[in-house]
């Protein structure tokens, strides 16, 4: 199926410009271009007619679950009749294991998994093996260890009316490629046999299969309802996808048990040699009952740290990726657009995941608590991940060093399909010493006197706890107010913005997740409190971003909290008086009165 674009809009503003520049980067063959679009500009329907026109598979990387979830939403919209899929890290909680020598202290690895997430990963993989209409929205976990796609998809089971099977063939199928046989619950990645019938429970999907055979032979191949079994759609054909993306065989499981042995045995001489007697016991040990658990029941706690002997790769190997199930053309080479979002904080993000993981790793093995190899169980490093890419799309309002230095080309798009401007912004103290007035005390009038409007304020912290502080002020004295920040549930998120958004509270308090591309229409205000405050959070990027947020309103506006007024304030202040002169400009010309975005509020699913 092609992609197909479905909108009740057509490129206005800049977006038939931006799209017919980046257009013929592609048809040049440029490897890199970045989309310089300011907040509200419409960056997603640009790439979105981009992908109507080019007609390729399609990763967009996004650098938070939060902007992720929105572009699932927004890319859903607009390709209604394509597959459209969400792939983030699937933990609601997680501690890496570490150590750390100073205080002796082993941090054993602990993670809360997210069963929906789970699924929504096991919906892309599959896709992307099945078909080329697929756009994947991703955070930066795209870059860590997957599987092995080769693996994954020679495991498929694939069944058709009338084609011969035995019970016994079909019940071994599903226990080797990872399937758990459970008569009781109805749990992703089981399934019950009852005589002859056999009900699946797929990972990707909250459906039931019920596959009947009679004779040997496949008779009946329908989806069921789960309560009443009652058919709901009868098929010719069924896929069955494992319910992990981790697949190995007996002799796979065999063979690395046989070079764990290998590994530790050269290990455990190094360390006796250096003298380290308690690190060489320790990982003796260990290892030793890691190597029983494997053989007996095909998994021990922490078995990706043995991914490379499971996988049979040599040492130092990338690992295989997300990436990796993305298709190739036939000279090998990646046959895919990638569209990195917000690059500026993207781009930096995955260059940093290998140091971070590396650093930690290397302290496990010298300490004993891991062999080498743990070391190949990592996300790819920045020259792995370029390799693994074809033709990509920056886009930010904001592009970094990287994208300037790389791109063939910038395409401006600063003039709206709305004819909004840039928000007007105005600098106030923290503290009016005169009126004995704080911004907390400002910032309470001016929230109250949006809300009177049935308008919305996002108000901007520096840290975690001020946000959760101010939350419990503003409550105790009548305000409706939530706060969100990065140790808020990947759900949770989503569904606090779409209160927000149906105005179910008026004041939203966050850090800088409330900072890139999130798409909030009714906020009127935003104010930055400690605006002077110098660093990652109050620099240029930074306040040009937030300050974005309220640039979806045509009564939008900014209230800077600052005793004066620092290089960063001044840079970002003078970047948006640019823009709004050109789009001022723009509208006076074209006889354009700006309007507020409209957006409906969608539910994720």
């Amino acid at each position: 199926m092609k992609f197909k674009l479905v909108s009740d809009y057509k490129p206005a503003g800049d977006q038939p410009k931006a799209i017919s520049g980046l257009l013929k980067g592609l048809e040049k063959g440029d490897r890199y271009q970045t989309l310089l679009g300011v907040t509200g500009s419409g960056k997603t329907f640009t790439m979105a007619n981009i992908i109507e026109k080019l007609q390729k598979p399609t990763l967009v990387i996004a650098p938070n679950k939060t902007l992720a979830a929105q572009l699932y939403q927004e890319y859903k919209s607009f390709f209604p009749d394509n597959k459209v899929c969400y792939f983030v890290s699937y933990y609601d909680y997680y501690q890496p294991e570490a150590y750390l020598p100073v205080t002796d202290t082993y941090i054993e690895k602990e993670a809360m998994i997210n069963e929906e997430i789970d699924r929504f990963r096991h919906v892309a993989t599959s896709s992307l093996l099945t078909r080329r209409d697929t756009i994947v929205v991703a955070s930066v976990s795209c870059i860590y260890n997957l599987g092995v796609p080769e693996n994954y998809f020679d495991s498929i089971i694939s069944l058709e009316l009338d084609k011969l099977i035995t019970r016994g063939d079909l019940l071994k199928w599903l226990i080797k490629i990872g399937f758990e046989r459970n008569s009781v619950g109805q749990k992703r990645g089981t399934f019950r046999v009852r005589g002859d019938v056999f009900e699946v429970y797929p990972a990707s999907e909250e459906i039931t299969y019920q596959i009947t055979l009679t004779d040997q032979k496949v008779t009946q191949l329908a989806v069921v309802d789960k309560l009443t079994r009652h058919v709901k759609e009868e098929l010719k054909q069924l896929i069955i996808f494992p319910p992990k993306h981790f697949v190995t065989t007996i002799p796979e499981r065999e063979r690395a048990v046989k070079d764990i042995k290998i590994e530790l045995k050269e290990r455990l001489v190094y360390l006796n040699k250096k003298g380290l007697l308690l690190e060489a016991e320790r990982l003796e040990r260990r290892t030793k009952y890691d190597m029983e658990m494997i053989s007996t029941l095909g998994f021990c706690h922490g078995i990706e740290n043995y991914s490379r002997h499971l996988s049979g790769k040599p040492p130092g190997s990338p690992p295989d990726s997300l990436l990796a199930y993305f298709p190739k053309d036939k000279h090998g080479k990646p046959d895919f657009l990638t569209i990195i979002d917000e690059s500026h904080i993207s781009v930096p993000q995955i260059g940093g995941m290998y140091a971070g993981d590396q650093s930690r790793k290397k302290v496990l093995v010298e300490f004993g608590w891991r062999l080498p190899s743990a070391m190949d169980n990592r996300p790819l490093n920045f020259k792995e991940f370029e390799q693994r890419i074809g033709q990509t799309i920056f886009t930010s309002a904001t592009p970094a060093e990287f994208e300037k230095k790389n791109s063939a080309q910038t395409v401006e798009q600063i003039v709206r399909p709305t004819g909004l401007v840039d928000p007007p912004i105005e600098v106030r103290p923290v503290y009016n010493k005169k009126e004995k007035h704080s911004q907390i005390d400002d910032v309470m009038a001016e929230a109250m006197a949006t809300a009177k409007k049935g308008e919305l304020t996002l108000i901007i912290t520096l840290t975690k706890k001020m946000a959760e502080e101010l939350d419990v002020f503003l409550k105790e004295k009548g305000f409706r107010s939530r706060f969100m920040h990065a140790d808020t549930k990947t759900f949770d998120r989503t569904a606090i913005l779409a209160d927000f958004r149906k105005k179910k509270f008026d004041i939203l308090i966050g850090i800088n997740l409330l900072r890139e591309g999130l798409d909030l229409p009714e906020v009127s205000l935003v104010a930055i409190l400690d605006a002077d405050r110098e660093g990652f959070l109050r620099g240029e990027t930074a306040l040009i971003q937030t300050m974005g947020r309220a640039a979806r309103n045509v009564g939008g506006r900014v209230i800077l909290y600052g005793d004066i007024i620092t290089g960063s304030m001044k840079r970002a202040m003078s970047e948006c008086e640019r823009r709004r002169k050109v789009q001022i400009a723009y509208n006076i010309k074209h006889h354009i009165i700006p309007e507020s975005t409209k957006s409906t509020v969608k539910e994720f699913k």
